[in-house]
């Protein structure tokens, strides 16, 4: 009796004297720099209102056709049930370290049968409840049950990083296929107007009034044309197949709607026109603090991994000190000593060991210093992280405004080409003008109508990456 008292004063005193360090709570150490963004001042400027980065990725993306494809795809993907698989995975490690702190119960009867020379059979058993405690003085339980709830908080993040970029993918590939049908609408209509030119120049020669050269080159060019439709119509059965993959599904025609029908948020008082309103960036100046990268899952994630990392440090310096575990027997059994009996005597037994690690082949101090050096490899590698979003940020804006300053280029070019090409096709009919310069005004005016469309695109594409560099889609 007096010996375990001595153990539980010993281990008592040594709880106080190291265990409140042990038993610290995480707090983050990184440092970060201020100027997160950059020094761009179309970046930094902000005004009153809610960031698009805070916004619902329902909220984001108005257009109901894919609102419901996005559903589809979170429902039905086959790397983000995987990765609700996980979380579930580690929830379950989770409850595992949680119940380390209750006392572990084994019941392993025995029994023998033993014969020596030509006495009668000895018969022998016991019917043992073995009950052992782990005390928890040094926090060892307690720091691994933080690591391993640090672990859960990295699944569920790296399930919702995984979320946002498959909401990005298939907005992305749904305003893929639009511009595309666009671009096909652009085309089949060009289609109908070269194959007038090509009659016109058909009859010019028949007439005496052209050359056959005209005729092969305005052919040769029409035919051009007819090529590209059919790379469209391809390259549409491409992005389609690959939103199917996503929503895991067979292969088959995606529901869409047309380009412009519902425009990516933008200002209450922009132009009314759909390309104006996309590149509209009042509301992306809305509210871009450094603050806000903190909604961002890889980010998060981040910080969640060096907690894993201080905890495990906190565990291997709990493995210095003593573990104390209590076990005790209670059964029955009939090999009590003296003569058998039957059925048995009450069998009791308590035991308190402590043990203290004197010397493990340098295998502790070894635990620790690997633990403290990844400590310091995780925060510089949160450093980094914040730093790469913030420059994804960086990259997003100057897309979105790159975009918007090309999309009245482009709209002016346009115009002045469809101009260009209507009075020069008059001149050719009139006998003024050169077919070659119908070709030239006509494959201009193709080329520009196609790269405002992509320009387009480009900034709806530019637009969500800012949605998803501030954290979106997380909601």
């Amino acid at each position: 009796m007096r010996k375990l008292s001595y153990i539980i004063s010993f281990a008592a005193m040594s709880l106080l004297l190291s265990g409140c360090g042990i038993y610290k709570k995480y707090e983050s150490k990184a440092q970060v720099p201020s100027d997160t963004y950059g020094t761009s001042a179309d970046i930094i400027q902000a005004t009153d209102g809610p960031s698009i980065g805070e916004m619902s990725w329902r909220e984001f993306f108005t257009d109901p056709v894919l609102q419901e494809l996005i559903e589809q795809v979170l429902a039905n993907n086959t790397d983000l049930n995987s990765a609700r698989i996980a979380v579930e995975k580690s929830e379950t490690a989770l409850q595992t370290a949680r119940m380390a702190y209750l006392p572990s119960l084994y019941f392993s009867p025995q029994g023998t049968l033993a014969k020596f020379d030509n006495n009668p059979w000895s018969k022998t058993y016991n019917l043992p409840l073995q009950l052992s405690v782990d005390v928890d003085l040094f926090g060892s339980i307690t720091n691994k049950k933080r690591a391993a709830k640090a672990v859960v908080m990295q699944a569920k993040l790296r399930e919702e990083a995984l979320r946002a970029n498959l909401i990005s993918t298939t907005a992305q590939q749904y305003y893929m296929l639009q511009v595309l049908d666009r671009q096909l609408e652009i085309m089949e209509a060009t289609d109908s107007l070269w194959n007038a030119s090509l009659e016109t120049q058909k009859t010019l020669w028949e007439n005496g009034k052209a050359y056959s050269t005209a005729v092969n080159q305005m052919e040769s060019s029409y035919l051009t044309i007819k090529t590209q439709i059919v790379d469209t119509h391809r390259n549409i059965r491409s992005v389609e197949n690959a939103l199917c993959r996503l929503m895991g599904i067979t292969p088959q025609h995606v529901k869409r709607s047309h380009w412009g029908s519902s425009a990516l948020p933008h200002h209450p008082e922009s132009e009314t026109t759909t390309g104006q309103r996309m590149f509209d960036t009042r509301f992306l100046k809305i509210g871009v603090p450094a603050t806000l990268l903190q909604n961002r899952p890889d980010i998060r994630m981040a910080d969640y991994v060096m907690e894993e990392a201080f905890y495990n440090t906190q565990a291997a310096r709990s493995a210095f000190f003593p573990t104390l575990t209590l076990q005790g027997v209670a059964g029955w059994t009939n090999s009590g000593g003296g003569v058998v009996i039957d059925p048995g005597k009450l069998l009791l037994n308590a035991v308190a060991s402590l043990t203290q690690p004197i010397f493990a082949r340098g295998r502790l101090i070894a635990n620790l210093k690997t633990s403290k050096l990844t400590e310091e490899d995780l925060q510089r590698k949160y450093v980094q992280t914040v730093i790469d979003a913030g420059n994804q940020v960086n990259e997003a804006m100057a897309d979105c405004l790159s975009a918007r300053e090309k999309h009245a280029y482009y709209h002016r070019q346009v115009a002045v080409l469809q101009d260009a090409y209507h009075g020069t096709h008059e001149l050719m009919d009139n006998g003024k003008a050169s077919y070659l310069e119908v070709l030239t005004a006509q494959e201009s005016l193709l080329s520009a109508q196609l790269s405002e469309a992509m320009n387009m695109y480009n900034g709806a594409q530019s637009v969500i990456a800012l949605y998803i560099a501030l954290g979106g889609a997380g909601k």
